[in-house]
C-alpha cells in the first residue's frame, strides 16, 4: 500500500467534486488511495495518512490563478502531499502508466540548492491542482 500513517499530526482538508465515480475512479484507481467512509455525496481518503475528502457541490475545482516557480506557471491554488523520494517516484510511475495529463511533468526543482526537490502538478478530474513533490533532505522542508 502506498499510503502510511504519518508520526506526527495529520491534516484534514476537503475539496469540491462534481462527480463522486470519477473521484473515485482518480483518487482510488489512478492515485490507488484507500477509501474510507463514504455516503451519497462524499468519500474520506487515506491520503498518505492524512484525511482527505471529496465532497460534491456545484462549482467545482477551478483555478484561481498562477505563479511563477522555477520557470514554471504554478497552478493556484493546489495541495498535495510531500513524500519520500521512493514515494514520489513509484506515484509517478504510477500516474504516467495511467496516461495521466500533468500540468508540470515531474521533475528536479532548486538542484544543488537548499530546499531541492522533486515535484509534479496533476488535476483531478473536477480541476483541483494536486502537487505531490519530494525532497532530497526533508529538514530542508523550510529551508532559506
Amino acid at each position: 500500500m502506498i499510503n502510511s500513517a504519518p508520526d506526527r499530526s495529520a491534516f484534514h482538508l476537503a475539496v469540491p467534486v462534481d462527480d463522486l465515480q470519477a473521484a473515485r475512479e482518480f483518487y482510488g484507481g489512478v492515485l490507488g488511495l484507500e477509501e474510507g467512509r463514504s455516503a451519497q455525496n462524499w468519500i474520506d481518503w487515506n491520503l498518505y495518512g492524512h484525511q482527505f475528502v471529496t465532497h460534491v457541490t456545484k462549482g467545482a475545482g477551478g483555478e484561481v490563478g498562477h505563479s511563477s516557480v522555477d520557470g514554471h506557471e504554478v497552478p493556484v491554488p493546489h495541495f498535495g502531499v510531500v513524500l519520500t523520494i521512493e514515494q514520489f517516484h513509484t506515484l509517478a510511475d504510477r500516474l504516467k502508466a495511467a496516461d495521466t495529463e500533468f500540468v508540470i511533468e515531474p521533475y528536479l526543482r532548486f538542484e544543488g540548492q537548499p530546499g531541492e526537490q522533486w515535484t509534479m502538478f496533476l488535476r483531478d478530474p473536477a480541476g483541483n491542482a494536486l502537487e505531490f513533490k519530494a525532497f532530497r533532505d526533508i529538514s530542508h522542508l523550510f529551508a532559506k
